[in-house]
């Protein structure tokens, strides 16, 4: 019993202690007069026992007036009186000469550089005289066909170039008959296989040496292949210019022959 109502007091004593929590509707709307008629009261209530002073007597200190600045100002410019000025205005003949006389003045600087006095433009000046050459012929001036030959005229002469037409017919392509000699171009055509393609059996006898001076004897390497040939070429190289046995003397390439025939 004792220690319970010692516990009451202890809690009666901290509550006593605690700080008074203030109203956390103060401030949001809840102070004024309709929401709390006590607060509205205290707001309208005027205060007593201060009296407010007056305007005058808050304070008797007087502001000096701000001193005056005179600026001399400089005396006024005298006005420029206004220029008149007279524009000419050209008209039209004015113009026209003035337009001669440069034109005139350009002449005379040009003829006293070359020495040839120019032609004036003037009404006396005789017109350019228009020559015509006989050799031009004059069939597309309808004026002066229509002069020299009738309608007529024309259908003879039509008809006579018709009938002096002649129509050759084509004619098969000449056959070679073979008795020309080996050609170079034939042969290019008959053969398929690319340079350095051993085709044809070779001694071996034919050195370096003697391929290139057995080469230069000829203006071109178809010189030498159309040689090559005559003299029992491909399958026998008497002239030495077909060492590989590829049946081509020299640098004779067939390659482009081929090329062309396929286009």
């Amino acid at each position: 019993m004792t220690r319970t109502f010692g516990a009451i007091c202890a809690v009666l004593a901290l509550a006593a202690c605690q700080p008074r929590i203030p109203d956390s509707a103060a401030g949001v709307g809840f102070d004024n007069a309709v929401n709390s008629p006590q607060s509205g009261a205290r707001q309208t209530t005027p205060l007593s026992g201060t009296a407010l002073p007056s305007a005058q007597a808050v304070s008797t200190e007087t502001v000096p007036p701000a001193p005056q600045v005179q600026v001399a100002s400089a005396p006024p410019a005298p006005a420029a009186p206004l220029a008149t000025t007279s524009v000419a205005v050209p008209t039209a003949s004015s113009e026209a000469a003035t337009i001669a006389s440069e034109t005139t003045a350009a002449l005379a600087a040009a003829s006293s550089n070359s020495g040839v006095l120019p032609l004036e433009a003037s009404p006396s000046n005789p017109a350019p005289q228009v020559f015509s050459n006989p050799g031009i012929s004059d069939e597309n001036d309808f004026a002066a066909v229509g002069e020299r030959r009738s309608i007529e005229a024309d259908a003879a002469l039509r008809a006579q170039n018709q009938a002096n037409y002649t129509v050759i017919a084509p004619t098969a392509v000449p056959t070679r008959s073979g008795a020309q000699g080996p050609n170079v171009v034939a042969y290019a055509l008959a053969t398929n296989h690319p340079r350095g393609t051993k085709v044809h059996s070779r001694l071996g006898l034919a050195g370096s040496s003697r391929y290139q001076k057995a080469c230069a004897k000829f203006g071109s390497d178809q010189a030498a292949q159309l040689a090559f040939l005559e003299r029992g070429g491909p399958r026998v190289d008497r002239l030495g210019v077909d060492p590989d046995g590829d049946g081509y003397a020299c640098a004779w390439d067939p390659a482009p022959f081929r090329k062309a025939a396929r286009n």
